[in-house]
């Protein structure tokens, strides 16, 4: 008989999330053989340190890992085993892209639809601005087209906007050729990401509208194919009409203000606004030592000098809202737009307004 700490096969089901049956073909298989076996019955028992095994076996064939590759992990120390997980994730998602291109020839060889040219880009500057303006999609669960990127096409320029409710960023370019015709829709950000290499090392790309989304054509080079996604786009437009005059304008160095904030010890930072400085705030807990302290719960983690217009402003952001917004300007210097310390931020490079991103300030540094 199995002593009192043996489970039975079913209580191990439900603590490990493994079925009975997937415990007998891991036993059978020599994966997760159980403690004891009864010997009349053939009943199979299971100890409690047994539990984590199986949760580990259980996680590593829901990333699909082969039984062979489990194997291995299960065996390996711990360093190992962290590097045979991040080898097998990198094949999978390599087969994925692989699979990807693949649809893509298929989808485009069924009924041999031509691709209706829309832009023809400079390389290196579509793969920039793809990068500089995907910053603002969503990467947590959500409508699918805020992880995309909004293109659209008029006579004149290309618009590509990202947005995550938080951030919107928006590029204007202006194409080598005069587009012949207007186009719009929503890509996958992510399939947009993949093929920016491909698309940087192309002196020109042409942009095509295809069937199911668009295709990114460099001679001499495959093509991309990248997914349009469903659902409706953000109104933004209406967002950036509908933002009110600047109250505080505000120009300082980028480099500087990328340095303040990287070295910023906390998640959120305050600027505040002066004639000539932008001093980079800390939020600090009560009690704290008030010496160098502008006003209650705030102390100076750096002042810039800048070139400021309007009234004095204390505002605060997120540090992973305000970062990306200011990492990825045109040019030296940056320029802020604020219009209060509750309303969206105007981010863009002083010098060239093609690149502009509102960014949601937070209501205080510590809640109420």
């Amino acid at each position: 008989m199995p002593n009192d700490d043996l489970m039975p096969i079913g209580v191990f089901a439900r603590r490990s999330g493994l079925t009975s049956s997937a415990l007998r073909f891991y036993a059978d298989s020599g994966l997760l053989p159980p403690a004891e076996v009864a010997p009349v019955s053939g009943y199979r028992f299971y100890g409690p340190d047994q539990v984590d095994r199986a949760v580990l076996l259980r996680r590593l064939r829901e990333i699909a890992m082969p039984l062979a590759g489990v194997a291995a992990v299960l065996d390996a120390g711990a360093d190992t085993a962290a590097r045979l997980v991040d080898e097998h994730v990198a094949r999978i998602a390599d087969d994925a892209a692989a699979a990807r291109r693949t649809a893509a020839v298929i989808k485009s060889a069924l009924g041999d639809v031509p691709g209706l040219l829309i832009a023809v880009l400079k390389g290196p500057v579509l793969a920039d601005a793809v990068e500089q303006v995907l910053t603002a999609t969503a990467q947590e669960a959500g409508p699918p087209v805020l992880a995309g990127l909004r293109v659209e096409v008029d006579h004149e320029a290309i618009t590509l906007t990202a947005t995550d409710r938080y951030r919107l960023s928006t590029r204007t370019l202006v194409p080598a050729e005069p587009p012949g015709r207007t186009w719009a829709g929503t890509i996958d950000g992510a399939e947009l990401r993949s093929a920016v290499a491909g698309i940087r090392r192309g002196p020109l790309v042409r942009v095509e509208a295809a069937p199911h989304g668009i295709r990114l054509r460099v001679a001499g080079r495959e093509d991309h194919h990248c997914r349009s996604l469903p659902g409706e786009f953000p109104d933004h437009r209406l967002l950036l009409a509908s933002l009110g005059e600047a109250t505080t304008r505000v120009t300082v160095a980028k480099d500087a203000l990328l340095r303040a904030l990287e070295e910023h010890p906390g998640e959120r930072v305050g600027l505040h606004v002066t004639g000539r400085a932008v001093h980079v705030l800390d939020a600090t807990g009560p009690g704290d030592a008030a010496a160098a302290v502008p006003a209650d719960g705030e102390r100076p983690a750096g002042s810039l000098p800048a070139v400021a217009t309007g009234r004095p402003l204390r505002i605060w952001f997120e540090l992973t809202t305000l970062y990306p917004a200011v990492s990825t300007a045109i040019g030296a210097d940056v320029m802020l737009d604020l219009r209060g310390h509750d309303e969206p931020v105007t981010v863009r490079s002083a010098d060239r307004g093609d690149l502009t991103t509102l960014v949601m300030p937070v209501s205080a540094a510590h809640p109420a």
